[in-house]
């Protein structure tokens, strides 16, 4: 969570698709040169022969067979992203571009190809003696071996890739990462900064040189110039945040660095990260919902599971904060909490108004809130307060029967008396 620049930037280098697919192509060119460098080293006794023509049919099988499946994946790939952009929100496409399984699938797919491919060339100039085409038989058995196997995966993934649900679960694994680091250092491992609100005393502003979202923010780096000037270093913005230009994102005490030493340990790009970001965790959500509760989907059932989500990540995040770390890993650097009040209207606060109308995303918005007042009411009792005046407000302006509007306001009074007692 608190990482360097660098180490950031390889951990979203590594969740490339090509990152994978260059693993698995470069080990599979390996690998069929490989046979011909045992074949120098080991001698295996001559039990039987693999003739030229058997390696040569069985590679052209593979080649042929990888290529077309390979374009064929690719396709599907496509088109659960299209969906998925189209049924649920295009913030989650990212994530279903980052999936482990689809990548090991075309990783495989692309290097048993080029694995073919290899041994075909070198067996046609004559590379391969005896010995080696044994080896190379015996490798290639593995490889169609754990194409069976991927195979076998791929069809089963393809039974839930692109779907509301699934990727619904993909969103919610995110979030729930996001905050459980986040939660760990919630201060990114600085010093709390209390008064956010308003700048430190004879501090200087370092101010922002890009428009865009703030995604990372390279502590380390941070923290040492703060040592190395003998200074205070502020953080004014969160990862999250949408910062322009002359905007402060730190406020400096004492002696004030290079300003572009500084800005080089913040990271800004075109679009939000999930990584030192839980609110966007929380926004992608609530997005799912309002994409659900729209007039041309009307699907109640995927609002209610995302708030039953929302629930399950915002009390993760209590149970973290109960405990905060008693360590300081950068002791030149100070930064706001994340406000309990934002979280909530970040995922709820869409529910309530695109949900207005619909009875049943109205009382599990209610018992939402009441049991995140339950479970955690020093810090959640006044922003779930809050939200459930706010979504009863709401409500009233619907054309509720006077029975079901008595409900609503039972399940409001609740929260209130909940959120008093807390």
């Amino acid at each position: 969570m608190t990482g360097s620049k660098w180490q950031w930037l390889l951990s979203q280098m590594t969740r490339k698709l090509w990152f994978r697919t260059s693993l698995f192509a470069l080990l599979a060119v390996v690998t069929a040169l490989l046979s011909i460098a045992l074949n120098q080293v080991i001698t295996l006794p001559a039990s039987f022969n693999v003739s030229i023509e058997l390696l040569d049919n069985i590679l052209n099988i593979l080649a042929t067979t990888m290529l077309a499946v390979t374009t064929f994946s690719l396709n599907i790939m496509v088109s659960a992203y299209s969906a998925a952009s189209a049924g649920v929100t295009p913030r989650a496409t990212k994530l279903l571009m980052e999936d482990s399984t689809t990548q090991n699938v075309l990783a495989t797919f692309i290097g048993s190809f080029l694995f073919s491919l290899v041994g075909i060339i070198a067996l046609g100039i004559g590379a391969y003696h005896e010995q080696g085409r044994i080896y190379l038989f015996l490798v290639t058995m593995v490889v169609v071996v754990m194409i069976v196997l991927t195979l076998l995966r791929w069809i089963q993934h393809l039974s839930v890739l692109g779907r509301v649900s699934e990727t619904t679960a993909n969103v919610e694994q995110a979030l729930l990462d996001a905050i459980q680091k986040r939660g760990e250092s919630p201060w990114l491992g600085a010093h709390p900064w209390s008064h956010p609100e308003s700048k430190p005393r004879d501090s200087k502003p370092i101010n922002s040189p890009e428009i865009g979202y703030l995604q990372h923010v390279d502590m380390h780096h941070l923290n040492k110039l703060a040592q190395d000037n003998q200074c205070s270093i502020y953080l004014a913005r969160q990862p999250g945040s949408f910062v322009y230009l002359g905007q402060p994102l730190a406020w400096v005490c004492g002696e004030l660095p290079d300003e572009n030493e500084l800005t080089n340990a913040f990271t800004i790009r075109p679009e939000r990260s999930y990584d030192q970001d839980p609110r966007f965790g929380l926004v992608v959500m609530a997005e799912i919902a309002s994409r659900a509760l729209s007039p041309a989907v009307n699907d109640n059932g995927t609002a209610i599971d995302v708030i039953g989500r929302s629930v399950r990540a915002l009390s993760l995040w209590g149970e973290l904060l109960a405990e905060p770390p008693k360590k300081t890993q950068f002791p030149g650097l100070f930064v706001p909490a994340l406000n309990c009040q934002d979280l909530f209207d970040d995922v709820f606060l869409p529910i309530a108004h695109d949900g207005a109308g619909q009875l049943q995303v109205q009382i599990r918005l209610q018992k939402a809130l009441f049991a995140l007042a339950s479970m955690h009411p020093k810090l959640f009792a006044t922003p779930a307060l809050k939200l459930s005046g706010k979504a009863l407000e709401l409500a009233l302006t619907q054309h509720y029967t006077e029975d079901e509007k008595s409900q609503l306001s039972q399940l409001a009074h609740q929260v209130a008396d909940k959120s008093q007692k807390g």
